[in-house]
């Protein structure tokens, strides 16, 4: 049996590379630290090396340090089933990209309104940083546009988001030549996105490249402010356009062909969803009118 004091102790001197660090983080002192580490080391041979102010875990060391996470992944899962029955109460986590994010967030509290015991973290943040977040466990839940094929998580298909050309409502587009002329408002993938749907709708293009760029914005939630007054035309998804408070102002022009996405639902592969996330899931999956293709 491995004392926890110790095992403790040691994950952090990995973390912190320093025993001054590490006791003072620990609030023990430094000969407390050296201590615990000679009694574990007793009990499993060398497990750090230190050369100079370099410090490196010994294979003994890095096998320690997978004993505590799989110790640490089945303490979360003996929490999910002892908490099994509190599906409407305690903490749940959201990461989703940016368009889905406005459609989402508002539901979510609405939902928070109904449950005053239930804790609602959700962040915005792109694909990549919506992977890390649920793998290293920060977030239960997240949706990204793209499928992952990381093994060690699973993804099941949450909804479908159409890309849209939009204008001033007091605007009509039957050629590129009204897109050259009312100009292009861009956003962080707006360029990618204009030229999927552009493309298709204007075969035979000179190209996104030759539209005058009259705006640029990385806040989905202010994108449109522009195309409301005016200022141009942009091409962004579906829920960031609903999103948008003043939509008398705006309009979307019908194309000939469409550019739909697929919206993923991802979580751990490891263990399954809690009953808080559950409960979130299919309540959003209602709201939305979702049709699912793969079951979670």
């Amino acid at each position: 049996m491995i004392n926890p004091v110790w095992l403790r102790t040691f994950v952090a001197l990995s973390e912190m590379k320093n025993f001054t660090r590490t006791a003072e983080r620990l609030g023990i002192t430094q000969a407390a630290v050296s201590q615990q580490m000679r009694q574990l080391e007793r009990q499993f041979g060398k497990l750090l090396i230190r050369r100079g102010r370099e410090m490196q875990l010994t294979p003994a060391g890095v096998a320690l340090l997978q004993y505590q996470q799989e110790m640490e992944t089945a303490e979360n899962r003996l929490q999910m089933r002892l908490t099994e029955a509190e599906a409407t109460c305690g903490d749940i986590g959201i990461v989703s990209t940016g368009s889905i994010g406005l459609r989402l967030y508002p539901l979510l509290l609405d939902l928070q309104q109904q449950h005053v015991g239930l804790i609602i973290r959700h962040r915005f943040a792109p694909d990549t940083e919506v992977l890390e977040a649920v793998l290293s466990n920060h977030y239960e839940l997240g949706l990204t546009s793209s499928k992952p094929d990381d093994p060690r998580l699973h993804a099941s298909c949450f909804t479908k988001e159409p890309l849209e050309l939009v204008v001033p409502a007091n605007k009509t587009i039957d050629s590129w030549q009204d897109l050259i002329q009312l100009g292009f408002i861009d956003h962080p993938d707006g360029r990618s996105m204009a030229t999927r749907l552009l493309s298709r709708c204007f075969p035979g293009n000179p190209g996104i490249s030759s539209l005058p760029v009259t705006g640029f914005s990385n806040q989905v939630s202010l994108l449109l402010e522009p195309i409301a007054r005016g200022l141009g035309f942009t091409v962004l998804p579906h829920f960031a356009r609903i999103s948008f408070a003043n939509q008398q102002a705006i309009k979307v022009m019908e194309t000939s062909v469409s550019v739909v996405d697929t919206l993923w639902l991802i979580h751990r592969q490891e263990w399954p969803l809690s009953s808080r996330a559950e409960n979130v899931v299919s309540y959003l999956r209602q709201a939305l009118h979702c049709t699912v293709d793969v079951p979670i």
